[in-house]
C-alpha cells in the first residue's frame, strides 16, 4: 500500500522530543565478601593494636603425689601485642551548578546518585586493599600509611608451590606485627592449579593449631569452579542459602566441617585462596564511612567520601591461606 502524497513523516520532522529513559543501567559488581564478614570494632589512634594468646604445650607428665605442694611454679608467658596502621581511603566527587540544574537522565539529585556510585567503589577498593600483599607502613608528612592485608598477617597455616614460602618473622611471634616496608611473601613465578589435596592440607593444619574449621574459603572465580571439579573421595558439594552474605554458596564437607566456598571477584591477588574464621578478624574504623561536605569553590559543589581503617587479624592460627594458584 503507497504512502499518500504529501504526508508529513517523522522521518523529515525536526522538532520531536528524545525518549531517553530515566533509568541509568549499571551491572558491574560491587560485592566484597571479605569486608561484609569482617566484624566491626572501633579504633582510636593511627596504630591499632590488640593481644593475642596461646595454651600451653600438652604435659603428658602431669601426674602429681597426693597432698605435695609445687616445688616450682609455672613460668607465665605474657600476652603477644599486635599492631596495625590506620589507612586512609576516599573518592571526591565535584559537581558544577549548571550541571546540576540541567535536566538529566537518572532524576535531579545528581550529586546523590554520584555518592552512591561511588561508596560501591570504595569498598570495592577496601575489598582489594585487605586482601593485598603487603606490609604496614606508619607513613609521614608526604607518604600515606598503609595497613597491611590479610596474606601479611598468615604464616602458620599456608600452602605454597614449589619455590613459594612466608617471609619474614612469623607474626604471632612478632610483637609490632610484620616489619615495615618488608616483602611479607615470597611469591612463587611457576603457578600450578589448585588441588583438593591442598586444601585438605590448609585445612588440616588449622584444624590442629586452633581446633577449629574456617567457616569461609574466599577464591577468585576461576578457583571457585576449580573446587567444583574436585573429583576425589569423599568430595561432596550441596547448596545452601547464606543469609548474611546473600548469595547461593557451596559447600565444602570436609573432616573437620563444612567450609562455605564465596567467590570473590576483588580479590586483590587472584592467585590466593584464604580460609577464614569471621570470628578471628576485623575492621577498625577509626572514622567509620562518612561523607564530609567541602568548601564551596566557585559554581561547583564538593563533597568527600572517607573512611579509615585498619585490618585486625585476632589470631592467624585461625585462617589458612593458599597460593601460587593458576587462580
Amino acid at each position: 500500500m503507497a504512502v499518500p502524497s504529501g504526508t508529513f513523516q517523522t522521518y523529515t520532522q525536526t522538532n520531536i522530543r528524545e525518549d531517553l529513559s530515566n533509568l541509568i543501567f549499571n551491572v558491574d559488581p560491587y560485592k566484597t565478601p571479605v569486608l561484609n564478614m569482617a566484624k566491626k570494632t572501633k579504633a582510636t589512634q593511627r596504630n591499632h593494636e590488640w593481644d593475642t594468646d596461646s595454651l600451653a604445650a600438652q604435659n603428658l607428665s602431669n601426674a602429681q603425689v597426693e597432698g605435695d605442694t609445687p616445688a616450682t611454679y609455672l613460668t607465665l608467658t605474657p600476652t603477644a601485642r599486635m599492631g596495625n596502621y590506620v589507612q586512609t581511603s576516599n573518592k571526591p566527587v565535584s559537581i558544577s551548578g549548571l550541571s546540576q540544574a540541567v535536566v538529566a537522565a537518572g532524576g535531579s539529585n545528581k550529586m546523590g546518585y554520584q555518592l552512591l556510585k561511588k561508596s560501591k567503589e570504595l569498598k570495592r577498593d577496601i575489598e582489594g586493599i585487605l586482601t593485598y600483599n603487603h606490609a604496614k607502613s606508619i607513613g609521614n608528612s608526604t607518604t600515606a600509611s598503609t595497613t597491611a592485608g590479610l596474606p601479611a598477617w598468615l604464616y602458620t597455616n599456608t600452602v605454597f608451590q614449589t619455590g613459594g614460602s612466608p617471609s619474614g618473622a612469623n607474626p604471632s611471634l612478632n610483637a609490632n606485627g610484620w616489619t615495615d616496608g618488608t616483602s611479607t611473601r615470597t611469591y612463587n613465578s611457576v603457578t600450578a592449579a589448585i588441588t583438593e589435596a591442598q586444601v585438605k592440607q590448609v585445612l588440616q593444619s588449622i584444624y590442629k593449631n586452633s581446633g577449629d574449621c574456617p567457616e569461609y574459603a574466599i577464591v577468585s572465580p576461576a578457583n571457585k569452579q576449580n573446587i567444583s571439579a574436585f573429583t576425589g573421595p569423599g568430595t561432596r558439594f550441596i547448596e545452601v542459602e547464606d543469609k548474611t552474605l546473600q548469595t547461593a554458596v557451596d559447600v565444602y564437607s570436609s573432616d573437620f566441617g563444612d567450609v562455605k566456598i564465596i567467590p570473590d571477584i576483588f580479590l586483590a591477588q587472584s592467585k590466593d585462596c584464604f580460609f577464614i574464621n569471621p570470628d578471628y578478624i576485623r575492621v577498625a574504623y577509626l572514622r567509620p564511612f562518612q561523607t564530609i561536605p567541602l568548601a564551596k569553590v566557585g559554581d561547583s559543589d564538593q563533597k568527600l567520601l572517607l573512611v579509615d581503617y585498619a585490618l585486625e587479624v585476632g589470631n592467624e592460627h585461625a585462617h589458612g591461606l593458599l597460593t601460587d594458584t593458576t587462580g
